[in-house]
């Protein structure tokens, strides 16, 4: 909230953008580090301090001008694969909440661009987990291909044997 961040729908996480409200020409410099926003016609959504640096805490919208100033590298992750058994079928998992609204969130963020994306609860040791995954993937190749892919755009990847009890 206090940080100079942003969230898109596209741009990979660590994406630097300058963001210029075009009412005031006012600008800051912020980093994609969310998805959204989920809100027709809308292109970014600010943190508060971003929002604040260039006037829109008042207002709460404005036109802005978004230009790409490159990428912080540090939020690509590494793939990591839970077994050595190359026999699909295969999923990846991104994510594992134990409250059910942020696995909701990542899915819908997912599914912008992953229409596989999809939530699974579980029980472990008495706690539910809100599990979310891509998938499946019949191939080791083709999981491994967009499981990079997610790392590329900031998500951790799991591979990992699928449950096909989906």
């Amino acid at each position: 909230m206090y940080a100079y961040t942003c969230a898109h729908k596209e741009y990979p996480f660590g994406t630097k953008v300058k963001v210029t409200n075009t009412a005031n020409s006012k600008a800051v410099q912020c980093i994609v580090n969310d998805r959204g926003p989920f809100v027709q016609g809308r292109d970014i959504d600010l943190s508060y301090a971003s929002a604040k640096e260039i006037g829109l805490i008042g207002p709460g919208t404005s036109r802005v001008l978004i230009e790409l100033q490159g990428r912080d590298t540090a939020y690509i992750k590494k793939v990591k694969v839970q077994s050595s058994n190359r026999s699909g079928p295969f999923a990846i998992q991104v994510g594992s909440f134990t409250e059910g609204i942020n696995a909701v969130r990542l899915t819908v963020a997912l599914r912008l661009k992953y229409a596989n994306a999809y939530s699974q609860e579980t029980e472990v040791k008495g706690v539910t987990y809100y599990r979310v995954r891509i998938g499946n993937f019949e191939q080791f190749n083709q999981a491994m291909e967009t499981a990079e892919q997610l790392g590329q755009e900031g998500y951790p990847a799991l591979i990992l044997k699928a449950d096909i009890r989906m």
